[in-house]
């Protein structure tokens, strides 16, 4: 996966602004990288230094980390090996955890990731690379825990390091003791839950860990720690600005003297530097957005709407500087109440015959082609079902196309009752097969791809629900609704592969099917599982080889969320408002998805369901629009335009 895809910036600091003024609130040195891939490279530049001013005959010292975040890194430092930028002939690695128990061949092991990712590729002496056992006896774990930690206490000279959503380091759970050693652990529920994703079964996770502990970690000479992804901001604030907590691991490391965090601009949004520059110093330029943000920012800070903010609130709260420079109080209320006004549309698809120019979409041509990518079968009424409605019902031609099969996440019941119900109807030798099907699950073999069959089954019940859901919402399930199924997804189990040319190419030839005006693309990147990212990325590439068609250039892309996360109304560029009925009815075509329904099989770290989700998302954006002095709607959808 090339994970490059970034939103548009609304402002930043001037270049000027003093590494003083930025650390009266950040405690740790912090590198923010536009993407993972530079973040990686920022990482590996470190690594790649330490090793190389190594002076001596003792071997350097290498602390590794065993999670998702780091794979980019040792991407990049197989590169650099290659390039003879770097040798690990001298360097010795220590892991910092494992599962308990598990063997090292197991493709689930935490430190298997390792070798396939990074080590079996360098030339590093297979005798110098140490890795929690976690096939130890139970009875001789705790004295082997005691003698790891011997082994590495104060010896690593560089470790590096991920952190998890709920502030973990290694699998030091939050309450985690500030002085605690290597040590076996009993991993709670929510990162059983996390775990998940690499395995194919939940009752498969481990529920017990080999790790190093908080003081063991603070014990190595440097540390770096990364963090990619915008599900990683908050903790990305507690951990750069906020006070230490037990509650959040990763905040014993304020204690170290030489820790280097590197983040990319998505996990960094929650800093100050990013979410209220103003406060550390004036912004380069005052941008529309950046003045909308800031304005918004203020009716937050002092509980009022816009139009009753004071030239007080301003001067009180750091904003003087965007009165001198840009206009008075009252003009800039004024101005930022209409640019948000604006956004609203009910004509999401333009207004046939209207004037356009504070609209957000322009009235012709009318009507448009419009493509809806959906990157599970369910995202496009999830996350913009009231706004699919509306196009339809607005007489534009609406075509979604259902990237990924979502096959993975129909639980085995799901099969057998679909069966069975076709049984009882007299369909076929459907009693044959439910049994046939029946032993094929009871011979799964755990964290092995599923067979091949079952996932055949499991795909036919996505299409069929995803098919019902476009019929309840108006559109011609057999002529416009397309079934992509891109490579990338098709591994059989919860691991996905890389973004291909065949996925470019299956996307590229369903846009010049289409040649739409309108995309409508999933920017929703907090997908725990990463399927969401993958998929705009092969949106954003199939039409950047295409964007020289004639077609192409009169379209735009618009972006929205809707499964995991929303749009903060300062990026917004279309809000479109759904009434009590149309919610009702997105609400029935998420219905549709049977098999998602009551049971969410990759839920993150959030419990509802995702018809809750939405409309609690939508209700809470209304909501806010109300609070800032604009007109109270039942829910609200929000969009972002990319191109």
């Amino acid at each position: 996966m090339n994970p490059n895809f970034v939103l548009p910036k609304i402002g930043e600091l001037p270049v000027l602004a003093s590494i003083e003024s930025i650390c009266k609130f950040e405690k740790l040195p912090t590198y923010v990288c536009e993407n993972p891939s530079e973040g990686a490279k920022k990482a590996a530049d470190i690594v790649v230094s330490a090793i190389n001013s190594h002076a001596g005959d003792k071997k350097f010292v290498l602390g590794l980390s065993t999670g998702r975040t780091p794979l980019g890194l040792y991407s990049e430092l197989v590169k650099r090996y290659k390039a003879g930028e770097v040798s690990f002939k001298n360097v010795e690695v220590y892991s910092l955890d494992e599962f308990y128990p598990m063997t090292p061949e197991n493709p689930q092991s935490r430190n298997h990731r390792v070798y396939n990712e990074f080590l079996n590729y360098v030339d590093i002496d297979p005798s110098n690379v140490h890795f929690p056992d976690g096939t130890v006896p139970s009875e001789n774990v705790r004295e082997y825990c005691k003698e790891y930690e011997q082994k590495v206490r104060g010896n690593i000279d560089l470790m590096i390091m991920g952190v998890g959503e709920l502030g973990q380091i290694g699998f030091n759970e939050p309450g985690s003791y500030v002085k605690s050693t290597t040590r076996v652990v009993q991993l709670t529920h929510n990162s059983r839950k996390t775990q998940f994703q690499f395995f194919s079964n939940p009752n498969d996770v481990p529920k017990m860990a080999i790790t190093m502990g908080l003081e063991t970690i603070r014990s190595a000479k440097k540390i770096v720690l990364m963090m990619w992804g915008e599900n990683k901001a908050a903790i990305a604030r507690n951990l750069i600005e906020g006070d230490m907590n037990e509650n959040y691991p990763a905040t014993s490391l304020q204690m170290h003297p030489d820790v280097q965090i590197v983040i990319d601009e998505a996990a960094a949004q929650e800093l100050t530097r990013v979410k209220e520059p103003w406060l550390i110093s004036p912004p380069a330029e005052w941008t529309t957005k950046l003045i909308r943000k800031a304005v918004l920012w203020l009716c937050g800070v002092v509980n009022k709407p816009i139009l009753k903010l004071t030239y007080q609130d301003y001067i009180s709260n750091s904003l003087s500087d965007l009165l001198d420079r840009v206009n008075t109080y009252d003009q800039i209320n004024i101005s930022v109440f209409n640019d948000v006004q604006h956004i609203i549309s009910g004509w999401p698809g333009g207004k046939p015959n209207a004037d356009d120019s504070t609209r957000p979409v322009s009235s012709a041509p009318y009507p448009k082609r419009v493509a809806i990518f959906s990157p599970h079968p369910d995202d496009d009424v999830i996350s913009m079902g009231g706004t699919f409605n509306r196009l339809i019902e607005q007489g534009h031609d609406v075509h979604v196309a259902y990237q990924t099969s979502g096959n993975v996440a129909v639980n085995d019941d799901v099969v057998l009752q679909n069966i069975d119900t076709a049984r009882e109807m007299g369909i076929g030798h459907m009693g044959d097969l439910f049994d046939e099907i029946r032993e094929i699950i009871a011979s799964k073999i755990p964290s092995v791809p599923e067979p091949a069959e079952l996932l055949r089954f499991k795909g036919a019940i996505r299409r069929a629900e995803a098919r019902a859901a476009c019929r309840s919402i108006g559109l011609n399930d057999r002529t416009n609704a397309h079934f992509l199924n891109l490579p990338f997804y098709e591994t059989g189990g919860i691991k996905k592969g890389l973004l291909s040319d065949a996925d470019i190419e299956i996307t590229k030839e369903f846009l010049r099917k289409v040649k739409p005006h309108q995309i409508y693309a999933a920017g929703d990147l907090t997908d725990p599982h990463g399927t969401h990212r993958v998929c705009i990325e092969a949106v954003l590439r199939a039409f950047e080889e295409v964007k020289d068609d004639d077609w192409a250039k009169e379209c735009h892309i618009w972006l929205y969320r809707g499964a995991w996360q929303e749009w903060d109304l300062a990026v917004a560029d279309m809000a479109v408002p759904l009434s009590p009925e149309e919610m009702i009815r997105k609400r029935h075509s998420i219905f549709r998805h049977l098999s998602q329904k009551d049971i969410v099989p990759f839920p993150g770290e959030d419990s509802r369901e995702f018809w809750q989700r939405a409309e609690d998302r939508m209700q809470g954006t209304a909501r806010l629009f109300d609070k800032i002095g604009l007109p109270e709607y039942q829910a609200i959808e929000m969009f972002v335009r990319l191109l």
